[in-house]
């Protein structure tokens, strides 16, 4: 029989942490090239407001932490949200871009003549960018990586919060499909099936048992902006994210 001590204790603190990926917002390069780990590729006019909006989108959350990508565009689009939010930014450099080697800044369309892009539609987890790096070696360490913070967030807790941590990561179009595709169980092969577009915003909660995909590529848009762009309407998936609903728009 429980004393009266233990009947009013508080609940033990839940052991779950949920995780924010927002893609950073657009570029210059966004949709035409693959910018990869190129160096100097900053926010547009139009991904400086994809990032104020997401600011505002993510407005009264208290994030444990705000993790990005060593690159420009991506510090640029958490800087905007930590300005809002008042946090401070960490820099992993696990969630850095795929290194697509000799496949930088070449346009999608020159790529797509290439041998090697039938092996990323189709059978990606074998694919190895020449001079760069293999899908699957880029989807290993970005999922160590989300493992390494959620252990680090699920210890630090206070055990007098009853609310689950929950932090923001801003990271790259193929990156963040590499961490969901894991978190929903699905063979990198099949990664391709899954769109995120710039500033989108992909929550899944990891719990004991399994994660949970909460929202996927939520844009805070309406439904039209989810229609299928016309390069996705070919069957083929943009490599690094494409633009997404901006596709065409500038």
């Amino acid at each position: 029989m429980a004393t009266s001590e233990t009947a009013d204790a508080p609940p033990p603190a839940p052991e779950a942490v949920t995780l924010l990926l927002v893609r950073h917002g657009m570029t210059d390069a966004t949709g035409p090239l693959l910018a990869g780990r190129a160096e100097g590729v900053h926010l547009n006019d139009t991904g400086r407001a994809q990032a104020a909006d997401l600011a505002h989108r993510l407005t009264g959350l208290r994030p444990a932490a705000l993790v990005s990508s060593p690159l420009e565009r991506c510090r640029e689009t958490a800087e905007a949200v930590a300005e809002h939010l008042g946090a401070a930014v960490a820099v992993d450099d696990r969630l850095i871009e795929c290194d697509y080697g000799s496949w930088t800044g070449r346009t999608l369309g020159e790529l797509g003549a290439e041998p090697l892009w039938r092996v990323v539609q189709e059978h990606p987890s074998a694919a190895r960018f020449p001079g760069g790096e293999a899908l699957a070696a880029a989807s290993a360490r970005a999922v160590g990586a989300v493992r390494d913070w959620n252990t680090r967030l699920l210890q630090g807790r206070s055990t007098e919060s009853a609310e689950p941590p929950a932090y923001v990561v801003c990271s790259h179009g193929d990156i963040i499909k590499a961490i969901v595709a894991d978190a929903l169980g699905l063979h990198l092969d099949l990664f391709q099936r899954l769109r995120v577009d710039p500033c989108s915003v992909t929550s899944i909660t990891y719990t004991r048992t399994r994660p949970f995909l909460n929202k996927l590529n939520d844009t805070g848009e309406g439904l039209a902006g989810s229609l299928p762009t016309r390069g996705e309407a070919s069957g083929d998936a943009a490599v690094g994210g494409g633009a997404g609903a901006q596709e065409g728009a500038e």
